[in-house]
């Protein structure tokens, strides 16, 4: 019989209890919190998310992603295009190089939109900064369809484009921090890593729509008509998207946790400065910001890798069609578009460490072959090489929005987050296309992005090493959170249970 079994009246054993049937982790951060309180949880300790608010949340925050990463495929697909128009005077490689350049200047300012809305997001609130996040990336993008091309202004056209992208990326240094920041804080905790997975089920459904589109562009119009006018069209939509966004946006409600301690935490606050705070997060929490850093690198190399470099590596490498590279990449998007909310809810049941730490080790081990099948002709083995890409990146991006978010306390999550994220995308993430292209311009193996993806599989399995497992577990500084009021009644009658294992007396009443 196992420890958690109980007898009936005959000895004879009966189901798991409650109290049993809940994961290791979870146990062990309820019995700290009831031994803090020194009681069993009331209802006023357990908060319920209304399903209405909890699915607008999830939308509006969805919707970012998916607009930020629309345009993200729009470009890592137009990056050859791009070039010819502003940098026409290069060889073709040098082109895409300083297309890729272009696109990674606005990773360089993604710490400063960071350490800028990531405070600010503590102070003021989630809501508030990611509508004006919003209106930042839809100007930032819309502004890349009307700039004209070199032939037009000359060298004005390369230094508006780089002003353009850099709007972006300080725009986004406060989105994807803010955004998981603020769904993980309204989900509740058994079903944390599923909702939030639907955060990046937005940023490859963009990106699958961006490339779609390109796609279709590119088989409608010629290539001069690509050239001249053609490549423009994507970038105009984010204009609507963006007023769509900003709309849903202004909608919602600042998420419970951040309600539950503004009053404590404005005066706080209202005492410290912004640089007093972010040199707190750092001396307080360098072991968490630096294990987000380490499992951001794995996902966001991965990431960078088969949306950014892949169009262009089999377009300018494997001298491929674009029709060809450009299908290939979208089948990997709509691949990671079926299995991530799966993976999210798989997190839920078996872990985060697990599902990270698999997926690590998978990529030092299959790597290299799928870039050989990348590399292989005809059609199977490159579509089988992207499907196996796909699928670790969907496991290192379906757990992360839980996952990162759930490393720090609510008084400074949105500005660690700000600090880790950013940093380590820019360091890691955005630079991946620009030094993957380099160095297989320099050395001429069409093998090293394999190699670089195995360096970012070993960095994140020792990552994963250090990772607290936070599956179901109610985050740092905030009320554990329930879906239904029938889940609260569930949750206090265990931490009774709980309570009474601890050794403890609950009170009456």
């Amino acid at each position: 019989m196992s420890p958690g079994d109980r007898q009936d009246g005959n000895g004879v054993a009966t189901a798991p209890s409650a109290v049993a049937r809940l994961p290791r982790q979870v146990r062990a951060d309820l019995t700290r919190r009831l031994r803090r309180n020194r009681r069993a949880f009331r209802q006023d300790d357990v908060q319920v998310v209304e399903r209405p608010l909890l699915r607008r949340a999830v939308g509006a925050s969805a919707l970012g992603n998916c607009m930020e990463w629309f345009d993200f495929g729009v470009y890592s697909y137009l990056a050859a295009t791009i070039g010819k128009v502003f940098f026409p005077g290069a060889s073709p490689a040098a082109q895409v190089v300083s297309s890729f350049a272009t696109f990674a200047a606005a990773f360089v300012v993604r710490p400063l939109g960071g350490l800028f809305f990531g405070p600010l997001g503590d102070r003021v609130g989630r809501q508030k900064v990611l509508a004006t996040t919003m209106i930042m990336m839809s100007v930032g993008t819309f502004a890349i369809g009307v700039i004209p091309g070199y032939a037009t202004i000359g060298i004005a056209a390369p230094l508006l484009l780089l002003l353009a992208r850099m709007v972006q990326g300080f725009s986004t240094g406060g989105e994807y921090g803010g955004a998981t920041t603020f769904v993980a804080e309204y989900a509740p905790d058994r079903r944390r890593g599923f909702l939030s997975s639907w955060l990046d089920f937005g940023t490859f459904v963009g990106y699958a729509l961006g490339s779609a589109l390109v796609t279709v562009l590119g088989l409608l119009l010629t290539d001069a008509q690509m050239l001249s006018w053609g490549w423009r069209v994507p970038f105009l939509i984010a204009g609507p998207l963006g007023v769509i966004g900003l709309y849903m946006r202004l909608k919602l409600e600042e998420s419970p946790a951040f309600q539950q301690q503004l009053d404590a935490h404005e005066k706080a606050l209202a005492q410290e400065s912004t640089g007093s705070e972010l040199k707190d997060i750092v001396r307080n929490h360098w072991r968490p910001l630096l294990i987000c850093m380490g499992l951001v690198l794995l996902y966001n190399v991965t990431n960078y890798m088969v949306t950014g470099y892949l169009p262009t590596y089999q377009t300018e490498t494997l001298h491929r069609s674009a029709g060809f590279a450009d299908l290939l990449v979208l089948i990997g998007m709509v691949w990671i578009v079926v299995l991530i909310t799966f993976l999210g809810r798989l997190s839920d049941r078996i872990g985060r460490r697990p599902v990270y730490g698999v997926a690590a080790v998978a990529m030092i081990v299959l790597a290299v072959p799928s870039f050989l099948l990348l590399k292989a002709q005809g059609t199977w083995p490159p579509v089988l090489g992207v499907l196996i890409l796909s699928t670790l990146l969907a496991c290192f991006a379906a757990p992360s929005a839980a996952t990162l978010p759930a490393l720090f306390p609510t008084a400074v999550r949105y500005a660690a987050m700000g600090i880790g994220f950013n940093i380590a995308v820019a360091a890691f993430g955005g630079t991946t296309p620009l030094v993957t292209a380099a160095l297989v311009e320099a050395t001429g193996d069409k093998l090293m992005p394999a190699y670089y993806l195995m360096l970012a599989g070993v960095i994140g399995l020792l990552t994963v090493r250090f990772l607290p497992e936070s599956a179901q577990v109610p985050l740092k500084g905030s009320r554990p959170m329930v879906g239904s009021r029938a889940e609260r009644r569930e949750l206090i009658t265990v931490s009774r249970e709980l309570y009474e294992r601890a050794g403890e007396r609950t009170p009456r009443g």
